[in-house]
């Protein structure tokens, strides 16, 4: 599928607030946004927003949240070339330490030392690599709440590449059901689950939600780790009470700094308590008990 890169550039501090802007307005739609220096001399800032499909609606938006910023600079568009992006950038990206993990591709074995929990991730079209902060934050949470209350029935909802399931399962003999909105996505889960030797312990799934009878039949669990959104993380609030059990911990990422405290707020009402955040790069991840 052709993606189409729509940018304009500007000095540091307008470009900073265009970015932030477009961030608020595309934040639920899952479009990858960048800003970086063009001209570190003369103060020239990129932003670019990238569209896989419909660039026109999306440049649409775009004019219309910078309406309310005067003299703002115009729109180019460019047109990307049909390369498997994860792949090409996996190439380049380094092994990844949280806590005790690694997470690597196959051409960075060589990284693996003794005491290590080595997790092997390579290129695949679903979210999770070790490298963004949410992930490799909650990376740490894992370790640090696997290790105090040692769960046997946990479950990875949104897995991606099913980093966190495997993280799950190499760190404890427990059993763990990863799922995913994304057929495409839960098969890369699979993949990976095989690839790191943890098909006896964890069951990769589709599933909207909580909507599946395998999380029926295995519900409650102690432990449900979920790398999301913070407003689908909000929404789940009430579910995600009816499926723990009543001493389970929660640890839930994907949420900005600026959201923690609405989704703390939105758990609360549901009867949980917040234990503690991890911030990394911009990011939070929350461990919750009931």
């Amino acid at each position: 599928m052709s993606q189409t890169r729509l940018y304009l550039q500007a000095p540091r501090a307008l470009a900073v607030r265009i970015y932030d802007l477009l961030e608020q307005a595309f934040e639920e739609d899952g479009l990858a946004l960048s800003i970086c220096v063009a001209d570190e001399a003369d103060d020239v800032h990129e932003v670019s927003v990238y569209a896989l499909d419909q660039a026109s609606d999306v440049k649409a938006r775009i004019n219309a949240v910078l309406e309310a910023i005067p003299e703002t600079p115009e729109i180019a568009e460019e047109v990307l070339p049909e390369i498997d992006w994860v792949a090409h950038s996996l190439q380049g990206l380094h092994a990844v330490r949280a806590g005790r993990f690694l997470v690597h591709g196959a051409h960075e074995r060589h990284r693996r030392r003794s005491g290590d929990i080595a997790i092997e991730i390579d290129a695949g079209q679903a979210f999770g690599t070790g490298h963004h902060g949410t992930t490799s934050g909650c990376l740490e949470m894992i370790e640090q709440v696997v290790g105090r209350e040692d769960p046997r029935n946990a479950l990875d909802l949104g897995t991606g590449s099913a980093v966190l399931a495997v993280a799950l399962a190499k760190l404890r003999p427990m059993a763990v059901l990863a799922t995913d909105i994304d057929a495409t996505a839960t098969g890369v889960a699979r993949q990976n689950v095989r690839l790191n030797a943890v098909f006896n312990r964890v069951r990769v799934a589709t599933a909207p939600g909580f909507h599946h009878p395998e999380i029926a039949r295995r519900r409650p669990f102690d432990l449900i780790v979920a790398n999301i959104l913070a407003l689908p993380l909000m929404r789940l609030a009430p579910a995600m009470a009816r499926h723990l059990k009543h001493d389970g911990s929660l640890i839930l990422s994907g949420i900005l700094e600026r959201q923690r405290r609405a989704v703390i707020a939105a758990y609360a009402g549901q009867g949980f308590r917040h234990v503690t955040t991890l911030s990394r790069e911009g990011w939070v991840t929350i461990h919750m008990k009931r």
